[in-house]
């Protein structure tokens, strides 16, 4: 993979899912988290935010996976696009790909009309296949906040054993909330899976699955629990794919007992790799708190750090690079 060409693509949506009182963290406050992918996105390619201030965080003033994906795309000079799969609020001063996509409703009354998400799946597929003449491997990453609740209601419609194995932003989890919304969705479900998927995914798992399915070449799959949903759609569609697909993540998420992202991989039939990047020995709190189980994945930030680490960057290389992408942010605002 050393001397393949590399492309990263950022996947960005909201749903309506994170607008529910305590179901995430992904954002200073549940309305904030419709600005969050676009703060993302506009942090990876500028190192800066403008459709907010500063480094998107958490309430709890925890920096976004961002910083993780910037730093390494830094050390790898690996290139990176931005889909936009259907978000609230837009990047700004940004160049990015729009799919036809729209943002997601509350999966409790149906997540996208059954048209758009046909137009979205066509529209990423035929971008998969340009993306394919051009580069041998593509690492698909999200950002959308309350994404593993739509994870869980994906893996569940689709037959998956996936209660209580979905991670969370939070070292607190709040499984009891994300099930109760998601077993409202789950009632009366259609046979038919286009119609299935439509009342209860959201607009990142739509495209990147259908990228995905489009590229045709090596795909990794960069992020927690919710690229198990992204695989188990692509095994829906497209079967044959799934064996050649690998789910690269954060030591973090193996790590979260609230989790279990090799039992859904297992069961999906997906290869999982795990980037050793620890930040216990950082001089910056809302990095530590990362050891402490807050975030721990996002933005590409595991498959984009392990990539580093393949290339031969040692986890503490990674590491100060953080810190630096972090304090220039940091400057810049002030």
């Amino acid at each position: 993979m050393l001397q393949d060409k590399v492309l990263f693509a950022l996947i960005i949506g909201t749903t309506d899912v994170s607008l529910i009182p305590g179901i995430t963290i992904a954002g200073a406050t549940p309305e904030l988290t419709m600005f969050t992918p676009a703060a993302d996105a506009e942090f990876l390619i500028n190192g800066r935010c403008q459709v907010i201030n500063g480094v998107p965080i958490t309430p709890d003033g925890i920096p976004s996976p961002a910083i993780i994906s910037r730093a390494s795309l830094n050390l790898t000079g690996v290139p990176s696009l931005v889909v936009n799969g259907g978000t609230r609020i837009k990047p700004t001063g940004i160049p990015f790909i729009e799919v036809g996509g729209e943002p997601g409703k509350d999966i409790r009354e149906g997540a996208l009309d059954k048209e758009v998400m046909i137009r979205m799946r066509e529209n990423a597929e035929r971008l998969g296949r340009q993306l394919s003449r051009g580069f041998d491997t593509l690492i698909i990453g999200e950002s959308i906040p309350a994404g593993t609740t739509t994870a869980l209601s994906t893996l569940l419609a689709l037959g998956y054993k996936a209660f209580g194995k979905v991670s969370s932003a939070s070292p607190n989890n709040p499984v009891e909330i994300k099930e109760s919304v998601v077993k409202q969705a789950l009632i009366d479900l259609p046979e038919d899976k286009i119609e299935k998927l439509s009342r209860v995914s959201d607009p990142m798992i739509i495209t990147a699955s259908a990228l995905a399915e489009g590229f045709e070449n090596r795909v990794v799959l960069a992020g927690g629990t919710q690229m198990t949903a992204v695989a188990a759609v692509i095994k829906e569609f497209s079967p044959g794919k799934v064996k050649d697909l690998s789910i690269w993540t954060t030591r973090w998420i193996i790590e979260d007992k609230r989790s279990d992202i090799i039992g859904l991989a297992s069961e999906v039939g997906v290869k999982v790799d795990v980037s050793q990047l620890d930040f216990s020995s950082s001089k910056i709190d809302g990095l530590k708190a990362y050891d402490k189980g807050y975030v721990k994945e996002g933005v590409g930030a595991g498959g984009l750090s392990l990539l580093a680490m393949k290339m031969g960057f040692t986890k503490e290389e990674v590491m100060r690079e953080v810190e630096k992408v972090y304090e220039e942010a940091r400057n810049e605002k002030i």
